[in-house]
């Protein structure tokens, strides 16, 4: 009555014995081995996963790169338009890079931090 109503245990096969099996079925054998063959390839090989993944983290932080000089790029087109138009501008810039003062103004300048 037990057999109708509960499964039976499977035989637990021993590492030899499933040794033993695949030698046996020598086609499915040779279908696991080059399925795991092609498999390494897929992953491991010169166009494989792991060189895409590479190529794409290479390629982030390229396009990182690309947008910060982009922002630097437009900061110094706007800087020379401004050198360009502004005579304030033109001004500020000729007392920080040279130093200039206009007649009769003092300059002072902080000392050298030490």
């Amino acid at each position: 009555m037990e057999d109708l109503f509960y499964r039976k245990a499977r035989k637990q096969f021993s590492p030899r014995e499933l040794l033993r099996r695949a030698v046996r079925n020598k086609r499915l054998t040779a279908v696991v081995i080059i399925g795991a063959v092609i498999l390494g390839f897929a992953i491991f090989g010169k166009q494989g996963v792991r060189a895409r993944l590479q190529l794409e983290q290479e390629k982030r932080s390229l396009e990182a790169e690309i947008r910060q000089a982009e922002s630097e790029h437009k900061a110094l087109q706007q800087r020379s338009r401004d050198l360009d138009s502004n005579y304030k501008e033109i001004e500020r810039a000729a007392r920080e890079k040279y130093g200039l003062s206009r007649s009769g103004e003092t300059v002072y300048r902080p000392a050298p931090a030490r």
